[in-house]
């Protein structure tokens, strides 16, 4: 059901040879990329006529409008079932409590007597948010969308979500009493690279957007990277990924229902264990039968996901060197699951998130553990973030010097600006003197 990979007895390799040994699902977004074009820019010259019919010819719905009515939202969170809701509540409440100690205060620095720099941090002004509407419902991406974005004072939220034929065209219901529930009240029904278009360009229904973020397929992806430059993105989302660090002292039921959980997501969703223990191995490849047997969406999602090139157990000498491959993989969920668990934890350089021994599954992060769950994947974690109040935030340095604390230092500009051949640079700062800058 899942492979291994031995990595033992051998000094592992350094960089990228260590990764290109580790298990990675296929995920061209630079071919998607081009079929995407066409849609984005159809979108960008058509506006509202283009996403109803990308909606007639992918989503096999017919739509009179795009945006999503009030009373539709509102009717959704009326019918939403009592459980959903209170779940959905704590998530939110958990949620803020964590953003929104997240957000950065201005900072002043005298540089020198009359000089200073502030920085000030200013939200974006509108935001273009994603939530997924394949496979599955998200009303927790809404969540985790929404919630940071709330909380960096962003003043315009709107968010699209694929149209559904079970329910005449709208995005699920639960997509809609999550926003109802949050407060957002412009919700779309349009889904892949389209909806990216719309936040991008604008179209008669919905102004353009400054930033889009949210998870979503490789369309999404493409779309995304099509926009890099003319809109800001938070991340290339690719397929969900879990690591599991372990040594002996791992429960392998535990463990083998944490690989489950995430392969579950899509047939590319990558879980790997990498353990010093061979015992765990075997003890984990036994369990899984059982429970992926006991689950559901077993044939199209589970089997292929467990059984594909992305997922597989890797087996290490040590806990040294299964530190080394979780550092070189980069999972957007990283488990800890060993004796001592937060001191390893603390060594992690490379991860989206990480869990904390037997009581932190991913799916307590998923949901309810007030952490986001919008992640990097894709290795990308070495050098990206997962989505924050930050995210939605821009450093602004705001320069303030007197005469005299720009007199000190101005020797030091034009010395600088004429060893690099910009006269005019130094020349603004002579005209403020008379054209002769006092020296020191």
């Amino acid at each position: 059901m899942i492979s291994r990979i031995d990595l033992r007895g051998d000094l592992l390799p350094e960089g990228g040879a260590l990764r290109d040994l580790l298990p990675r699902a296929e995920f061209d977004v630079e071919a998607a990329l081009e079929k995407v074009r066409p849609i984005c820019e159809d979108v960008h010259h058509r506006g509202t006529a283009a996403l109803i019919e990308y909606a007639r010819k992918f989503d096999g719905v017919e739509l009179s409008q795009v945006r999503v009515p009030a009373q539709a939202i509102a009717a959704a969170l009326e019918q939403l079932d009592p459980a959903v809701r209170a779940a959905l509540e704590e998530s939110i409440r958990r949620a803020r409590i964590v953003h929104r100690g997240q957000r950065r205060s201005e900072h002043t620095t005298q540089v020198v007597p009359g000089g200073t720099v502030t920085e000030k941090w200013v939200p974006v002004e509108r935001v273009g948010l994603y939530a997924p509407g394949g496979r599955s419902v998200y009303p927790s991406s809404v969540v985790m969308n929404v919630v940071p974005a709330q909380e960096a004072g962003v003043e315009s939220i709107a968010l699209a979500s694929p149209p559904q034929v079970e329910f005449d065209g709208l995005p699920h219901p639960t997509i809609l009493a999550a926003c109802a529930l949050l407060g957002v009240d412009e919700v779309y029904a349009a889904g892949g690279a389209q909806a990216v278009a719309m936040f991008a360009y604008g179209t008669e229904e919905c102004a353009p957007a400054n930033m889009v973020t949210g998870p979503g397929n490789i369309w999404v992806a493409a779309a995304k990277r099509y926009f890099t430059g003319k809109i800001g993105i938070d991340t290339e989302a690719g397929p969900t990924e879990i690591a599991v660090l372990a040594d002996s002292t791992a429960d392998p039921v535990h463990v083998a229902a944490d690989l489950i959980s995430q392969a579950e997501h899509d047939p590319l969703a990558a879980a790997v264990l990498v353990t010093d223990c061979e015992e765990l191995a075997a003890a984990v490849e036994k369990e899984l039968e059982p429970q992926v047997a006991a689950t559901k969406h077993i044939e199209d999602r589970i089997k292929p996901a467990l059984a594909g090139k992305q997922s597989a157990i890797v087996l290490v000498d040590s806990l040294e060197d299964g530190l080394r491959v979780v550092d070189a993989y980069g999972a957007e969920h990283l488990e800890i699951q060993t004796a001592d668990a937060p001191a390893w934890a603390a060594r992690v350089r490379n991860a989206g998130a990480i869990f904390v021994g037997p009581w932190a599954p991913v799916s307590l992060g998923d949901y309810c553990a007030g952490s986001n769950h919008v992640l990097p994947t894709g290795g990308c974690a070495c050098h990206s973030s997962g989505l924050s109040v930050q995210s939605f935030l821009r450093g602004i340095h705001i320069v303030d010097y007197t005469r005299d604390a720009l007199a000190e230092v101005a020797h030091h500009v034009v010395t600088l600006a004429e060893a690099e051949d910009l006269p005019a640079h130094g020349a603004a700062l002579k005209a403020r003197f008379g054209w002769k800058v006092p020296t020191q």
